[in-house]
């Protein structure tokens, strides 16, 4: 029982919103908002912006270190009753959680699939980005989007150890955020990791290598996703994701314009499967990269930004603990010249399609094939120019050059042959050169295929965003299999505007 001297409870404010349809449109439907209003500071955006040094690197999701000469640190332990972080058997200082204000949204009608802007290029930035709204407030986070990666992680505030100053402040984890370690999501994604599964720890740790020997190493948390449906409706699912604080090597300066890495593989973990397997969507993801020069596009996770006509489409390998978007290819042309697939000629070889890569990689053999093709480029004027550091292989022109339009006369089209030997029943992709070449900042024009004879195995080619430019790609995980279609990737069918990034 209260007694009379006992303090009154403290005052909620609540604030009810309802937006109705546009007259002209009144399929979208309502939007009913509630906010709960709290004492807590207002959000503020961090407007500080760095220049990015390209990254050459792929970046594919390694869950167990290939080199075992990589000394990763300890892990650090949240302790929120403290309000510190253990290291070993030491205290850092930390910053103790405060409530945040609650958000919450009620969708009167929750669609099928959700669409994202998309903003970057290949050179110089060297990653293509989009954003997405996490927490309560929900709070904008800038990621790299990576359908060779596994995991979302964000840069977070635990306190961090080793983070880069990206575009936004960094994600602030609460007690209540931290997955545990019997998680099934912790299950999957340690069920390779060295140090197996700790099944006394509070939390779920996580340890990702990239291919560029860049590293994360983080705590999993999970939190509120806001999304935009098709329709314009809102709806909040709760993700697991890594809360990143110790991030190591090349991969801190892509994060200057990034706070982050976006996970859009096969894996369980992997955003687009964690909202299929809430029933948000239908596992599908897609992506459309602008070849303009001012970069962009979208990517969209559901079904229904699928063309009905006009895709090719190729089986994905099912193949047991492989998360990649792979297929085989059974020929590689220049022209119509055949490239040779090497030893392995009997047989097809595999191919990767990574957005996590900035560039296109051939295995040893149709890679020094391909940079033979090119050694008589110098009866055209163009001359090889070892002084230029932005891609292995550069031309020099008489004159500087402004795009790669004033010299694709002078190249030839890359086509992967995929599925039967036979040339009319195959399905092919065409890499124009504007799919493989790119303009430096020297007015050279350079080849934007590498050696991928010591990336991933080795023995695959790997599509990376330069020669997926002007493709809608489809990863259909339902039907699994990948589909892809001309596009200037301006909007999507049925899209009107991306507002976000406008």
């Amino acid at each position: 029982m209260e007694s009379d001297s006992d303090p009154p409870p403290p005052k909620l404010t609540g604030v009810v919103i309802i937006s109705l349809p546009p007259p002209d449109n009144p399929s979208l439907g309502k939007t009913i908002t509630a906010f709960t209003l709290s004492e807590s500071p207002p959000y503020q955006t961090h407007q500080d912006q760095q220049i990015y040094d390209h990254d050459h690197h792929l970046h594919h999701n390694l869950t167990t270190p290939q080199n075992p000469q990589l000394q990763l640190p300890f892990p650090k332990f949240v302790d929120f009753d403290k309000g510190d972080v253990v290291v070993g058997d030491s205290f850092v200082n930390g910053i103790r959680t405060k409530k945040v204000n609650k958000l919450v949204s009620y969708a009167a009608k929750v669609d099928s699939s959700t669409i994202f802007p998309v903003r970057g290029n290949v050179y110089p930035d060297g990653l293509y980005y989009t954003y997405i709204l996490v927490g309560n407030p929900p709070r904008p986070y800038f990621l790299d989007m990576d359908t060779g990666s596994d995991l979302t992680w964000i840069q977070c505030d635990a306190p961090c150890s080793s983070c880069a100053k990206g575009p936004n402040p960094l994600y602030k984890p609460t007690r209540d955020n931290i997955l545990p370690s019997k998680d099934s999501l912790c299950t999957e994604i340690q069920r390779n990791q060295k140090t197996g599964q700790c099944e006394t720890c509070q939390q779920c740790d996580y340890e990702i290598q990239y291919a560029d020997s860049s590293s994360s190493l983080g705590v999993l948390a999970k939190d509120d996703l806001h999304l935009t449906m098709k329709n314009g409706s809102l709806t909040n699912v709760n993700i697991v994701f890594g809360c990143g604080y110790d991030q190591q090597g090349i991969l801190l300066n892509s994060l200057a314009k990034t706070d982050g890495i976006l996970g859009l593989s096969r894996a369980k973990v992997s955003l687009s499967s964690q909202l299929a397997s809430k029933g948000v969507i239908k596992n599908v993801v897609g992506h459309c990269l602008s070849i303009d020069g001012g970069g962009g596009g979208y990517m969209f996770l559901g079904e229904d930004y699928v063309p009905h006509w006009g895709m090719s489409w190729i089986p994905m390998l099912d193949t047991p603990s492989v998360d990649f978007y792979h297929s085989e290819i059974v020929r590689i042309n220049y022209g119509n010249r055949q490239l040779k697939l090497g030893s392995w000629s009997s047989r097809a070889e595999q191919v990767v399609f990574d957005s996590g890569s900035s560039y296109t990689y051939f295995s040893k053999e149709p890679y020094s094939d391909l940079v033979a093709s090119l050694e008589d480029l110098s009866v055209v004027g163009l001359v090889r120019d070892f002084s230029d550091p932005s891609l292995p292989i550069c031309w020099q022109a008489k004159m500087p050059l402004r795009s790669v339009a004033d010299v694709k006369q002078f190249f030839k089209t890359i086509t992967l042959q995929f599925g039967s030997s036979w040339w009319i029943v195959s399905t092919r992709l065409r890499i124009p050169p504007e799919g493989y070449l790119i303009i430096s900042s020297k007015g050279n024009v350079c080849l934007g295929i590498l050696d991928g004879s010591k990336v991933h195995d080795g023995s695959s080619t790997i599509l990376g965003d330069i020669s997926m430019r002007g493709h809608l790609v489809v990863y259909d995980n339902e039907n699994q299999k990948i589909g892809w279609t001309n596009s200037g990737c301006v909007k999507p069918h049925r899209f009107d505007s991306l507002p976000f990034f406008e």
